[in-house]
């Protein structure tokens, strides 16, 4: 089994060689793309299997042992982490060809989208199974370059400007990432993670605390907690759809991932648990309160993902196997769900031509089936009983009823005020999107264009304060929105991709039994570090000093299951 878990990051590696090697095939390409992701779920699937039964793998690429080489690792968190993304990453790409094959690719150059699809893919799973800081930080950098080749894919003024605004915020990100394995590596000699347990619990407390903040800083920035947040609503709308769809439901997850990576296995006896708490609120609440404020649906869904982030780190904070393994059941919702709702959005937008709130109307009559396939991942992102988003919420406000101190219950009560927010904004744009008669809609968009001319500025007040209203009605309805575009026709392989997305999303509900056990094995896993270091290092644990590593090497790689047993 061990031999597979490097196959993660090379099939989609390979695919996109290949379709890199035939520019000008659609189809090919096409074809490629679609097997190296089904492979990659496939693997998934098996890796999670393996893991949960046989314990965690542990891969040293070119047999040099750890700490020297470079090690992979697949726990049950980044097991179920590829599972989630393979399968995002698929449905999404099914979207994405359906909607090439509707608009003849005019906006997009297949011959750069599919090879540059698969390389984001690689870099996320890479980041999933790196055992080491400067592996992660190549997993992030390959997803980066690639999400910069996306995010700005027809080339229009718009998408320059915020891939321009994406682009800088990344590189910033990762220059204080490669600051801190700096700051770290000089400070304890060596950047694998399972030897920085033992060595970084050796440093002074306030070395800990420095090098924790500035991990903290850099993974922040990618997970777009507050107040680090403020470049994803107008970078994120802006991408073509299944781009904005994979983006949201996929890039901010790796930033929490590599934060629960860092807190539990680097900073177990973290001092800045309290800390994590109170940016878990103000996450919640600024981003709830941008959602609330938004007459777009784009960027009504990009800062419900900002407030959203904020449960997870919720859950972070609470610093325990069983606030961990909330977290984890309510990361792999809320990929799925999110990006079902992206993938929906961008039914309505081909149907009604815009995603303004007050351009649209009367969907209900002439797309149900948008209708319902919107209805029900918002109901989920909401919270609403059964479904996977209110399992989520009740686990981690389980786990802070638990806990009972003030944080927690302060947390509790903003995190419920939260999913009412969440829930009424979103059931809001429905109604007006599908519920309003479209003769509302269109005699309120009339009468925005025509209220200059039956209004005549007569003093200079009036002037000013008609252009402050238009202004203002601009910015909070879509700063970068188009002008409403015609309808345009939905292939099937759009509805296709999208019901089963929307297929993925209910059963995490029908399966929350099992699925939440294994997110509660990960969590005891994540909450006891010791395991892990073990199985990397095996009985050589930490001899060598720092600047030097253990000094020796394992001719043969040998994995311990849970029971202590060898096997691989």
């Amino acid at each position: 089994m061990i031999p597979l878990v490097p196959l993660a990051v090379l099939i989609p590696l390979a695919g996109a060689a290949l379709a890199l090697a035939v520019p000008g095939h659609r189809r090919l390409q096409q074809g490629i793309t679609l097997v190296a992701l089904s492979a990659v779920v496939a693997l998934s699937g098996f890796l999670m299997w393996a893991v949960d039964a046989h314990g965690t793998l542990v891969m040293e690429v070119g047999g040099w042992a750890a700490p020297f080489g470079i090690a992979l690792v697949v726990d049950r968190v980044s097991a179920l982490m590829l599972v989630v993304s393979s399968v995002v990453l698929l449905g999404v790409f099914l979207f994405s060809i359906g909607q090439g094959l509707a608009d003849g690719d005019e906006d997009t150059p297949v011959s750069i989208y599919y090879p540059t699809y698969l390389v984001l893919g690689a870099g996320v799973f890479n980041a999933f199974i790196a055992g080491d800081l400067f592996n992660l930080y190549v997993g992030f950098e390959i997803l980066l370059v690639s999400s910069y080749v996306l995010i700005t894919l027809g080339g229009t003024a718009q998408r320059i400007r915020a891939g321009v605004t994406y682009v800088i915020v990344s590189l910033v990100s990762s220059v204080l990432f490669l600051a801190a394995i700096a700051l770290i590596y000089g400070a304890t000699g060596t950047v694998n993670m399972a030897q920085l347990t033992l060595r970084i619990a050796e440093l002074p407390s306030e070395v800990q605390l420095l090098l924790n903040l500035a991990l903290l800083i850099a993974f922040g920035i990618k997970a777009a907690v507050f107040p680090l947040a403020f470049w994803l609503p107008d970078s994120y709308p802006t991408a073509p759809a299944p781009v904005t769809a994979v983006f949201a439901g996929l890039l901010t997850k790796v930033g929490v991932y590599a934060i629960i990576r860092s807190q539990t296995q680097l900073f177990p006896q973290s001092s800045v648990d309290q800390l994590l708490l109170v940016i878990a609120g103000l996450t919640l609440l600024v981003g709830i309160l941008g959602a609330v404020s938004q007459l777009d649906i784009k960027r009504l869904l990009s800062f419900t993902l900002i407030s959203h982030i904020g449960y997870m780190i919720f859950g972070i904070g609470m610093a325990n196997a069983a606030g961990f393994a909330a977290t984890i059941y309510y990361i792999a919702h809320h990929i799925i769900v999110q990006t079902t709702l992206f993938l929906a959005v961008g039914l309505i937008e081909r149907q009604g031509g815009t995603t303004s709130i007050s351009g649209l109307g009367g969907l209900m009559r002439t797309a149900p089936v948008i209708a319902i396939l919107f209805f029900i991942p918002m109901l989920n992102l909401g919270g609403i009983p059964p479904f996977s988003g209110f399992i989520g919420k009740l686990g981690l406000f389980t786990v802070a009823a638990e806990l009972a101190t003030p944080a927690a219950y302060w947390l509790m009560g903003i995190g419920a005020l939260v999913s009412l927010l969440t829930l009424y904004a979103l059931a809001r744009a429905w109604v007006l999107a599908f519920w309003r008669s479209p003769k509302r809609a269109e005699a309120k968009i009339e009468a925005k264009a025509e209220a200059p001319a039956a209004k005549p500025a007569t003093t200079e007040a009036l002037m000013l304060r008609d252009r402050e209203q238009a202004l203002f009605e601009r910015l909070q309805d879509a700063p970068d929105a188009l002008p409403q575009a015609e309808q345009k026709e939905i292939p099937r392989l759009m509805f296709g991709a999208t019901c089963g997305m929307v297929v993925v999303s209910v059963a995490l509900t029908v399966f929350a039994g099992p699925l939440y056990a294994f997110a509660t094995r990960a969590g005891e896993e994540l909450a006891e570090p010791g395991r892990t270091v073990e199985l990397v290092l095996g009985d050589h644990g930490d001899g060598g000093s720092p600047g030097g590593g253990s000094g020796d090497t394992v001719p043969e790689v040998a994995v311990l299951d849970e029971e202590g047993g060898a096997h691989g």
